[in-house]
């Protein structure tokens, strides 16, 4: 049994609405280094770091076309995809690396 790649596309945006796309193989990596500002150049300059919208994909080829697609499109149809799926722009990664606590588990003794 082989096992099957992800490849994803997403957008990350800034408190202001300033919106980058990427492509990534590791979705929860890459939203930890957007959000500790490691990705160097323009989403950090712009504090772009809320997970606002992602897409998967098993070919590589398709994620890195959709990214040109996604990137070649106005601001307001990106916004309309967005709102399709997160209407309230809330950060889909804003547990990203948090501790997970259980059914009867203290979150003070830790």
């Amino acid at each position: 049994m082989t096992d099957q790649k992800r490849y994803w596309v997403y957008m990350v945006a800034s408190r202001t609405g300033t919106l980058y796309i990427g492509m990534t193989n590791n979705l929860y990596v890459r939203v930890l280094q957007h959000k500790s500002g490691e990705i160097e150049g323009f989403s950090s300059k712009y504090h772009c770091d809320r997970l606002v919208y992602w897409e998967s994909f098993d070919d590589v080829l398709k994620a890195i076309d959709r990214e040109k697609q996604l990137k070649g499109w106005r601001r307001t149809k990106k916004i309309v995809l967005i709102e399709s799926v997160n209407p309230r722009w809330e950060d889909l990664a804003e547990k990203a690396g948090a501790e997970m606590v259980f059914a009867g588990q203290s979150i003070t003794a830790r």
